[in-house]
């Protein structure tokens, strides 16, 4: 039986939402490679070329950055937590309380002022 023609999947947008989040936490594509036990060149090719990574490294790079990866697959509907949010979230998670109450105050009167326009 022949194999039936599937189109690649583009991980450019991927590539780049990775990067993004790396250089956004002012880690070297050096340092995660090294903590990946992947080459540099391997990450570079995925960030700036979108090289379909394999399986595995997808997973640790999607779960080292708090990626949605909601945002790549499907795309006709709304993710249900963006990046954005996800990243967010792990930020609360590494505050206080008390900063939390500070946090909250903030994205209340953001959410005010929104309303009022």
């Amino acid at each position: 039986m022949a194999k039936r023609p599937v189109p690649l999947y583009d991980f450019a947008a991927f590539g780049q939402a990775i990067k993004a989040a790396r250089t956004g936490r002012n880690e070297s594509r050096k340092k995660v490679s090294d903590e990946m036990n992947i080459s540099p060149r391997y990450l570079a090719n995925i960030e700036n070329k979108g090289q379909q990574p394999s399986l595995q490294i997808f997973y640790e790079l999607v779960t080292r950055y708090d990626i949605s990866v909601d945002q790549f697959f499907f795309l006709d509907k709304a993710a249900e937590k963006s990046t954005q949010r996800r990243q967010l979230d792990t930020l609360l998670d590494s505050i206080s309380d008390k900063d939390i109450r500070i946090v909250t105050a903030t994205a209340k009167e953001i959410a005010e002022v929104e309303n009022e326009n």
